[in-house]
């Protein structure tokens, strides 16, 4: 029967067929249809609803059959709309944080003869105003204490009132001061510089200040050099041209700006052909010291002397007293300074006496373990914290030269007594300070390793610079 018909007409046919079969197949059913979802978007209100696409029955339906649950087929502009910004339409608005009011402020460079109370006038604020800050809460009575060179700052509000005071005493201590409620808060901000590692090296040819200071050190390392090799060595006597030193000290910066020097952290000097290695070691305790690499204490348990002066009297048992004009021993030695010039602990030790004491003056007394005592008299003050029972360490300042008592002019007297008996302070054997203790000369010997061995590097790299610049 096939062959009655043309092979055209029947192959027209066939393509017919397949192609009404890829149209049924490729036709979702209702349910399917029914289940495609789209979005409903609210403009004016700013939300977003899920709805289902209505069939192809439902769309047969006249307008006013459908249910009111039905909604209004989605508008071009409204499906054109991307799913961020339909999300974003239906999360509610967050409540904006109200921007704090901005602060007006007035900067006063602090000079020799301000007041606080005058740099408050300045400002615009009276004596009250000054009173109720600097009985504020925190440190904010540290505000009191000023120094020429500080800055100090002022903020006010809208209204003209204080809202906060910043002072700035260098460039690593800042009090800030600020209103909280109807009180002052105030609170010390200190920043930590970074410490970088910095070598210098120098031949002595005249003197070690000007050899250190060629060699790049300021006036404060090298006099902290002096003072860590000065009980071996003595610079005005002992060193010799052609003496060489080593310094591994630190440079600090602040926002990667160098801006000062720091610690000494090692130092070598070669003194007549004899080598001197020092260096700084802090124990498990955190008390930082400086140390020979054998475990031996670069200092004395004692300063020769407790003051940078002039000796103006020595110890004498058989001098002539200035005023009494009769023979009385002179039990210590006189230091002619200036009114106000520091004085130094000699050692570590407690104050057994802080006080008036007849024709010594005001004095201190100091007492270094069982068998030692040092006294200071003639005082014009004494130092901050010092009264009787009170812990110092050697060098820190005990009191200020004067000419309290029987004398004649501002100077220090200064007493050396072992078992209660003078001695000459400028001659008598001090004993050496305590090295590191056995149990810790394990952590000392790496500590020493790590540190020498940096040593090394600096001086092989600092060779090798000198060369290439001769070349």
């Amino acid at each position: 029967m096939l062959k009655m018909f043309p092979k055209t007409h029947i192959t027209i046919a066939a393509a017919a067929t397949l192609v009404v079969t890829s149209a049924i197949l490729m036709s979702p059913s209702s349910n399917v249809e029914a289940k495609r979802m789209s979005y409903s978007l609210d403009l004016e209100e700013g939300t977003a609803s899920k709805t289902n696409t209505p069939s192809s029955e439902q769309e047969a339906q006249p307008a006013e059959s459908r249910t009111e649950s039905q909604p209004e087929p989605l508008e071009a502009e409204d499906i054109a709309t991307p799913v961020s910004q339909q999300a974003s339409l239906s999360e509610p608005e967050q409540p904006t944080t109200p921007r704090e009011p901005e602060l007006d402020w007035q900067t006063f460079s602090i000079k020799s003869g301000d007041t606080l109370s005058s740099l408050f006038k300045k400002a615009g604020f009276n004596d009250g105003i000054m009173l109720a800050v600097i009985h504020g809460d925190g440190e904010a009575d540290k505000l009191q204490r000023l120094y020429s060179g500080e800055t100090i700052r002022f903020a006010t509000t809208d209204d003209g009132s204080l809202a906060a005071i910043e002072l700035q005493r260098n460039l690593l201590e800042m009090l800030k001061i600020r209103k909280e409620g109807d009180n002052f808060f105030g609170e010390t901000e200190v920043r930590k510089p970074e410490a970088r590692p910095a070598f210098a090296s120098g031949t002595i040819d005249g003197s070690l200040y000007l050899s250190a200071r060629e060699a790049g050190l300021n006036d404060r390392l090298t006099m902290e050099l002096a003072g860590i090799f000065g009980w071996d060595i003595d610079f005005v006597y002992d060193v010799r041209k052609g003496d060489q030193f080593e310094v591994v000290y630190e440079e600090l910066y602040l926002d990667g700006q160098k801006f000062d020097t720091g610690r000494i952290l090692s130092a070598r000097f070669v003194n007549r052909g004899e080598e001197n290695l020092a260096l700084l070691y802090t124990n498990s305790d955190g008390d930082s010291d400086y140390y020979a690499p054998n475990g031996k204490s670069m200092r004395k348990a004692f300063l020769r002397t407790p003051i940078n002066a002039r000796v103006s009297s020595p110890f004498n048992m058989q001098r002539r007293h200035p005023v009494l004009d009769v023979v009385r021993p002179h039990e210590g030695t006189d230091y002619a300074a200036p009114p106000g010039t520091p004085i130094k602990a000699a050692g570590v030790g407690r104050v057994k006496f802080a006080g008036w004491k007849g024709g010594y003056g005001r004095t201190v007394i100091l007492q270094h373990g069982d068998n030692i005592t040092t006294l200071y008299a003639h005082m014009s003050r004494l130092g901050k914290g010092i009264k009787n029972g009170t812990r110092v360490k050697q060098g820190e300042t005990i009191g200020y030269v004067g000419s309290s008592g029987m004398v004649t002019g501002p100077h220090l007297h200064y007493e050396f007594r072992v078992n209660g008996a003078p001695r000459n302070s400028r001659t008598v054997k001090l004993p050496d300070a305590k090295p590191i203790p056995s149990s810790e000369m394990a952590r000392f010997k790496q500590f020493t390793e790590q540190r020498i061995a940096q040593f090394d590097v600096f001086r092989e790299s600092y060779q090798q610079l000198a060369l290439a610049s001769d070349d």
